[in-house]
């Protein structure tokens, strides 16, 4: 089991020693043109977890290619780049430019953009002509169907998937009435994403048996544990690093007692005895 960080939750090239303590390190989603993203503010605490719309802020993907990926490769760890796009061209593109790193993960979810991709499959099967690195699809667990989606990218070359990312959410200021993120609304992150982040890991092993990266909510070594039995080959921390930048250390001592291979996937095994014992 690798332990990541969850993509826009951390920056490695500000807090080095914090990406250290992890297996790899998934970037910032890169967008073939520089963004400036949502006009702030554009992050917010609640009472549930935190609210973001930051709109895939990043500097393009030339930039990041010529500037921000050597100084990466100082790290000394695994990369995984996260990509996205407005079409399957822009996802392809990016995807032919990258070599000599770990995986890329495919954004195909992120809440906090106007423009409407292409469907994830049809992006999937552009980037697998495009590049033989390993491609991590991340899937929102707000589609109505996502063991449909999921078998979709599966069967377009998907050698992985990631889940999930963050959920529409809204909060509003008590004084004024107004939303507190200029843009409205924005992706909701955090303890309260967890149910729903175990749930859609459950589903897609169920659906694929293709490896996962779970995420949502993970802030303890038992986060991690009921992720593994889930069917999350590997595990991403998120919301937790904002507050908590010795959370993965933290975790990884109090895993040290648990055999993570005999867990793994163990609840798909006991929701199907209880099926039959019904």
């Amino acid at each position: 089991m690798q332990l990541l960080n969850a993509s826009g939750c951390l920056d490695a090239l500000v807090a080095p020693d914090v990406a250290r303590q992890l297996d790899g390190f998934v970037t910032k989603t890169i967008t073939p043109l520089p963004r400036e993203g949502n006009a702030p503010p554009r992050i917010a605490e609640t009472a549930h977890g935190m609210l973001n719309a930051i709109g895939l802020a990043n500097p393009g993907r030339d930039r990041f290619i010529a500037e921000h990926l050597p100084r990466l490769r100082e790290l000394g760890l695994p990369l995984w780049i996260s990509v996205g796009g407005f079409s399957a061209d822009d996802y392809a593109e990016t995807c032919a430019l990258l070599s000599d790193i770990h995986a890329i993960e495919l954004n195909l979810s992120c809440p906090n953009v106007d423009e409407a991709a292409d469907s994830a499959a049809e992006i999937v099967a552009a980037c697998r002509l495009a590049t033989s690195l390993p491609l991590y699809a991340k899937l929102s667990a707000a589609h109505p169907d996502l063991a449909e989606v999921a078998r979709a990218v599966a069967a377009a070359g998907a050698d992985g998937l990631s889940l999930i990312n963050t959920l529409r959410g809204l909060a509003l200021d008590a004084s004024t009435h107004e939303t507190v993120l200029a843009r409205g609304s924005g992706g909701l992150s955090g303890p309260s994403l967890k149910p729903i982040a175990l749930h859609a890991v459950h589903t897609c092993y169920a659906a694929t048996r293709l490896p996962i990266i779970g995420m949502g909510g993970v802030a303890t070594a038992q986060d991690v544990v009921d992720m593994v039995a889930c069917g999350a080959k590997h595990v991403a921390i998120g919301t937790a690093l904002f507050s908590d930048p010795g959370a993965p250390s933290r975790i990884r001592d109090a895993l040290a007692v648990v055999d993570l291979d005999d867990i793994f996937a163990c609840a798909h095994a006991a929701t199907k005895s209880r099926v039959y014992a019904a």
